[in-house]
């Protein structure tokens, strides 16, 4: 398998340009600049990285044991200047121990399922293929989404599709699911799929596929991913060296508004309203690089149709965080 070929990265030129200036920067400095490559997928950006920067050092973080050995074979010609961490991506500090730094350059996050694992059958991420209800990104963990549709009552499914799936038939969906799983273990995307599409009343039969959704909100609960983000935002901004850069691509709603949130909360001063002067502990920590959120153009869009729902949000880092009262620097 060439994971070259696999895999198209998404916005790859607009990602280059926002890091570029804080990886220039720190070669211009004298030192070997560092990434940390969050969700490394199949190595796609770090590779055009790794490629334009000649002293560039790589941390390439994945879960998923298949994406760090197709990464690695693919990077394996740029020697140790790719250092592979297989952890979630919320361990950024263990990415920086790999990389023997301190403080990142650049953080990029470009998150939700990767194209090695839609593409893989076995995995069970696609409602268009049969596989077993697997959805673990990686090997841990006892969780599958077959297991999560099997033990969770019809309340908590009907919740699950609805939060993380915004699905307006949660609850049609749930007790369907319910009462198929009293006949026989649903265990394939097949037969969910099957349960789905008979539960979907002829009405909106033609509105987009009624698995999209639930898929989505299984994947997402599988795989811990909305928690796991809420926990890398914070550790990604603190891990940035002042003028570093952090680039996060989103592909759903929810994942965004808490991007959003965390990039707006660190971009605005902490200054109580009427002070006369800003003190320099109330200044931002961070400053945002694109206006709300970009969206790939219409020829990415058409060349590659996973780029249609991606919002990109950056921001470089403009001060260090003081230590709170107790702590030391």
């Amino acid at each position: 398998m060439d994971a070259s070929e696999l895999h198209i990265p998404v916005m790859l030129d607009r990602t280059l340009e926002l890091l570029a200036p804080a990886i220039d920067a720190a070669a211009a400095a004298g030192r070997a600049p560092v990434v940390v490559d969050g969700t490394l997928g199949m190595g796609g950006h770090t590779e055009a990285m790794l490629a334009a920067h000649p002293t560039l050092v790589v941390a390439g973080i994945d879960r998923d044991p298949d994406a760090i050995r197709l990464a690695g074979e693919r990077l394996a010609r740029f020697g140790d200047r790719f250092r592979p961490v297989p952890a979630t991506y919320d361990r950024i500090d263990l990415a920086l121990e790999a990389a023997g730094a301190e403080a990142a350059d650049g953080i990029l996050l470009d998150l939700g399922v990767s194209s090695l694992q839609l593409d893989d059958a076995d995995r069970g991420f696609a409602y268009a293929k049969d596989a077993p209800l697997d959805m673990r990104m990686g090997q841990a963990g006892d969780v599958t989404a077959a297991t999560v549709l099997a033990e969770r009552s019809e309340r908590e499914l009907a919740r699950l599709f609805q939060v993380y799936g915004d699905e307006k038939l949660a609850g049609r969906y749930a007790r369907a699911i319910v009462a198929a799983r009293q006949e026989a273990p649903i265990e394939t995307s097949g037969r969910l799929v099957d349960i789905l599409q008979a539960a979907t009343p002829r009405a909106l039969a033609n509105q987009g596929h009624p698995a999209k959704r639930v898929f989505q909100a299984l994947r997402i609960e599988v795989n811990q991913e909305l928690a796991i983000l809420e926990a890398t935002m914070p550790a990604a901004i603190d891990a940035l060296a002042v003028g570093g850069r952090l680039v996060v691509l989103a592909y759903q709603s929810l994942e965004d508004r808490i991007v959003k949130r965390a990039l707006q909360a660190a971009a605005a001063s902490t200054a109580p309203p009427g002070l006369p002067v800003e003190l320099p502990e109330h200044r931002p920590h961070l400053r945002l690089l694109v206006r709300g959120a970009e969206l790939a153009d219409d020829d990415e869009r058409a060349a590659n149709p996973r780029s249609a729902p991606v919002r990109l949000r950056a921001a470089e880092r403009l001060r260090p965080i003081e230590p709170t009262a107790g702590e030391h620097a």
